[in-house]
């Protein structure tokens, strides 16, 4: 559930990131998700991060994560730090951070913050399977938490594969209030009901790769991290975040989750949608700015009259306060309207009608064997 609730925009220097997976090229909500991160740190004078979450190596596609570069490079959207320019975390490819992840499961395991799980998968299927037939919400029933040392000393010496699963605190202990309640820059406050909200999440699958949520939030403190817009799918994942965050004794981050773009018809806009991959975008031809123009207002609202924004416009104007929880319904209409605008506007500019009229030779001289400067 959740309430309204005023969030104060930040007072100081941010530290958003971007953190795609590239298992296919991007799409306009990721952009959407890239271009906000990257205007509340420039509105604030901070930092934007790029961060490939690519531990998941069986959805990987070859090249995209390349392509993600490439069209954040297209947008005018440049980032801080991440792939290529390094920064201070070290590498921002999750895949080359294991040891990182492994230490601190670890450290979890070492506080009991959480503990292994020896179940095979044909054993938590079988519950799964049990507790839906009984109308029941699937949950872990914890039967390795209550392992002796012994036995587990046993299990680790005759190699038996494993998880690591973080301990959720339980709707009796004073910690799960606290984990389930929070305040989203976009929903307001939020309550979980439910053991704290969450089931004993895996945190290390047994091939020692992290889940996302292991490695989300360690990677987030790592790159100190203040504020993290993503999509509201991740929503639900918020309590067991933020109990991993408690857990580690770290502070929090502000969360604000982006509402769901929608095609006409009302279904969920979709990277297999014809309007869902920028690529899409880039071979109709509309112009970057355009298509930025209208990213920033599916979901956020400038207060005022005004719709045709340059990115430095919109890097002014920027606040957390005008994003919005209604679902966004993605309209060609208007954004062919809003390339009509930007393209009015460099035609009057004398400098930038030049570099389009070089773009538009460059374009056509393979086909046609090029055009007459204008």
């Amino acid at each position: 559930m959740a309430s309204t609730a005023a969030v104060d925009e930040p007072s100081g220097p941010v530290r958003v990131r971007f953190a795609p997976s590239p298992t296919g090229m991007l799409h306009l909500g990721g952009l959407r998700t890239a271009l906000f991160n990257y205007l509340l740190a420039r509105r604030h004078g901070g930092a934007f991060i790029l961060r490939i979450e690519d531990t998941d190596q069986k959805r990987l596609v070859p090249g995209a994560a390349e392509s993600i570069v490439r069209t954040l490079e297209w947008a005018g959207l440049p980032f801080d730090e991440g792939p290529g320019k390094g920064g201070p975390a070290g590498t921002y490819h999750q895949s080359q951070r294991g040891d990182i992840y492994r230490r601190h499961a670890q450290i979890l395991l070492d506080s009991g913050a959480a503990y292994r799980c020896f179940c095979t998968a044909e054993r938590l299927e079988a519950l799964r399977a049990d507790t839906a037939a009984r109308g029941k919400t699937p949950a872990y029933d914890r039967r390795c938490l209550h392992l002796s040392q012994r036995q587990i000393d046993e299990k680790l010496r005759a190699g038996e594969p494993y998880t690591v699963r973080l301990l959720a605190p339980n709707s009796a202990d004073p910690a799960a209030a606290d984990v389930a309640r929070f305040t989203d820059a976009v929903h307001g406050h939020m309550h979980f009901s439910g053991p704290a909200g969450f089931d004993d999440a895996v945190l290390l699958k047994s091939d020692g790769l992290p889940t996302y949520h292991l490695a989300n939030v360690v990677d987030d403190h790592a790159m100190e991290i203040t504020h993290v817009l993503r999509g509201e799918e991740w929503l639900m994942s918020t309590p067991k975040h933020r109990a991993l965050f408690k857990a580690f004794g770290w502070p929090i981050p502000q969360y604000a989750h982006l509402p769901l773009l929608m095609n006409p018809d009302g279904t969920k806009l979709s990277k297999r949608n014809r309007d869902g991959p920028i690529q899409t975008y880039i071979d109709d031809g509309y112009l970057p700015a355009a298509l930025v123009n209208y990213a920033a207002l599916l979901g956020w609202n400038p207060g005022g009259a005004q719709e045709v924004f340059s990115l430095a416009e919109l890097e002014q104007a920027f606040s957390l306060a005008g994003l919005g929880r209604s679902k966004s319904v993605v309209s060609r209409a208007r954004l062919d309207w809003l390339n009509r605008q930007h393209l009015h506007r460099d035609i009057s500019d004398p400098a930038r009608c030049s570099v389009l009229a070089q773009q538009a030779n460059d374009e056509l001289a393979p086909v046609e064997g090029g055009v007459e400067s204008v």
